[in-house]
């Protein structure tokens, strides 16, 4: 038998389930005590591993970065308690990681799509309407079950944000990532575009900041996830301001999006349109945010509780991967005090635990 470690709870299964107890053998989680006395003793409150469900490694503000940096990035990730990272878009192969077995799981979107000079340079593979549905085929088979599309940007010609894709070009280009046998998700900031990707259904919105009442209504009708990354929507003024002259109608439109984003992500949520936590770490955000992120919620009105399960037991359901199960690999938080009573004590977790391993604290 190799070592063993024995958590002493609470130990948050579920947002309603607690264990007094759990093990850590080989690697794995058990529910039953091992023969011999574990090597070692952790208490606390122990929760699943944070869930980034919209970060970029690999990725900076000029475009892929090499793996020396790639690495700096994923682990300061894990070693602020975020263990499962769902990558939204990144040019960099960041294959390697997978034999890592002291880096965070990594579930990749391939490389954004974007609509030719509609993008920020050296992010997208750049293609037009005729050929998206085949960019889709192609980054569903380089990611891990998800791809992403770049729904609106800025239109030069018209000075504002405009949707990047006729709708029937993106419900073509679904069905093909659902035939690939991925979830297609879709960067858009203004409220045009999400007419016509509630049309059809897609999988899942980033940022949704544009939001209206016609199309939450829809959302969550269809459960349509979004990840708000809150706090990079708070940043909007800065990224608005350098068009004020030149782009007067793109200034107004991102700023009245900003003015309104906390009263867009409650009406979201108190509709019923589910929520994931996210960052959108790299390019101009740091890594490390997503308990500062899961905080961030909670301050626009979003109920504690549900800020915690955006970040944790939810957001590894969606994604489908295991929390704290018997059997399963041992990603865990060990904290100093209840996370539901306080979201603050995630930004100093006790201990991180990957993969049964102490990588942090402890």
């Amino acid at each position: 038998m190799g070592t063993a470690l024995h958590l002493s709870g609470p130990i948050l299964v579920g947002p309603d389930e607690i264990r007094d107890e759990i093990w850590v053998i080989d690697g794995r989680i058990s529910f039953a005590a091992p023969a011999a006395e574990p090597a070692g003793r952790i208490d606390g409150w122990v929760l699943p591993g944070l869930v980034d469900a919209h970060c970029h490694v690999g990725l900076d503000t000029n475009g892929a970065v090499d793996a020396e940096t790639a690495e700096a990035q994923i682990t300061r990730d894990r070693d602020l308690g975020t263990l499962l990272i769902r990558d939204a878009g990144s040019p960099a192969d960041t294959r390697w990681i997978d034999d890592r077995e002291d880096l965070p799981k990594l579930i990749r979107a391939g490389r954004h799509i974007a609509r030719t000079r509609r993008y920020i340079r050296n992010y997208a593979n750049e293609v037009e309407p005729d050929q998206l549905s085949d960019a889709v085929r192609e980054q569903a088979r380089r990611g891990d079950g998800w791809v992403k599309i770049v729904g609106d940007w800025i239109d030069r010609d018209t000075g504002d944000l405009t949707p990047c894709w006729p709708r029937e070009a993106v419900a073509a280009a679904l069905a093909v990532a659902h035939e690939e046998g991925a979830r297609m998700t879709a960067h858009c900031f203004g409220p045009d575009v999400l007419h016509d990707l509630a049309a059809i259904g897609i999988d899942c919105v980033e940022h949704a900041s544009g939001l209206e009442p016609e199309t939450i209504e829809s959302f969550a009708a269809q459960g349509i996830s979004i990840v708000p990354t809150l706090i990079n929507i708070d940043n909007f003024p800065a990224i608005a301001e350098p068009a004020r002259e030149k782009f007067p109608d793109y200034h107004r439109r991102m700023i009245d999006i900003y003015e309104r984003r906390d009263q867009t992500i409650v009406a979201a949520y108190d509709a019923g349109v589910p929520i994931r936590l996210g960052t959108d770490a790299g390019g101009t955000m740091s890594h490390g945010l997503a308990a500062r992120e899961a905080q961030r919620l909670v301050a626009a009105g979003v109920p504690h509780a549900a800020a915690l399960d955006a970040g944790t037991w939810g957001a590894r359901e969606w994604l489908g991967r295991p929390g704290i199960e018997d059997g399963a690999d041992a990603d865990l938080l060990v904290l100093p005090a209840d996370p539901r009573a306080d979201l603050a004590v995630l930004t100093a977790p006790t201990a991180v635990i990957l993969r049964g391993v102490v990588v942090a604290g402890g």
